[in-house]
């Protein structure tokens, strides 16, 4: 299979990239996990439940980037990574750091969505 290579708006990198944003959705869920066990064992409050959403952002921001293979960091700063990780390259165009930025946004906003509806699941179901 070939190698993904930058599209604006669309693809900003590439596989060592969207593994390690793989194993941040990953490292996330473990917290989410975690902190939920944590709350149902200490009996905590429906109010103390919304701390989970933090880890939950964390998920959901790690999985919504490896899905679109687009990182939100990148997209605002205007870089890609189709090379080892770390090695970064300037996106020179200015109408394709405006389409990365609109895609940065928008996958910021999913993700948000994503760990709210989570998070009032958590605060709403009873235990």
């Amino acid at each position: 299979m070939p190698e993904a290579t930058y599209q604006p708006g669309s693809c900003n990198i590439g596989g060592g990239e969207v593994r390690r944003r793989q194993l941040v959705a990953l490292v996330g869920l473990f917290l989410s996990v975690s902190s939920l066990i944590g709350l149902i064992s200490m009996n905590a409050p429906r109010e103390a439940r919304l701390a989970i959403f933090f880890p939950l952002l964390v998920a959901s921001v790690g999985y919504v980037q490896s899905r679109h293979k687009f990182c939100l960091a990148y997209g605002f700063a205007g870089t890609f990574n189709f090379g080892k990780l770390g090695e970064i390259s300037r996106v020179s165009d200015p109408a394709s750091r405006t389409a990365d930025r609109k895609t940065a946004l928008n996958i910021l906003i999913k993700s948000f969505l994503i760990a709210a509806l989570a998070t009032l699941v958590v605060v709403a179901v009873p235990f």
